[in-house]
């Protein structure tokens, strides 16, 4: 099938009358689309809650464990007494 004909179907399926909907349908898919809606809130909520968590929790890491400050070196001992 080329593009031209591709084409052509696509709009006699577009342009055809699309079936009614029945009315218990309508209801069931707000009820279903309203619980999909919650639980991506839900989800959206908890992972910025874990992402402030851990933002936190960094902060707290690196102001006790200064990870930005070189460690002294251990490979020879301290020259005291010169």
């Amino acid at each position: 099938m080329n593009r031209p004909q591709r084409e052509a179907a696509v709009r006699r399926i577009m342009e055809r009358t699309q079936p009614p909907v029945p009315p218990e349908l309508w209801g069931e898919a707000v009820r279903r689309g309203d619980r999909l809606m919650r639980r991506r809130r839900l989800v959206r909520r908890v992972l910025w809650l874990l992402l402030c968590a851990a933002v936190v929790a960094f902060g707290v890491w690196a102001a006790g464990a200064h990870p930005w400050v070189e460690p002294p070196s251990q490979t020879t001992p301290p020259v005291t007494g010169w």
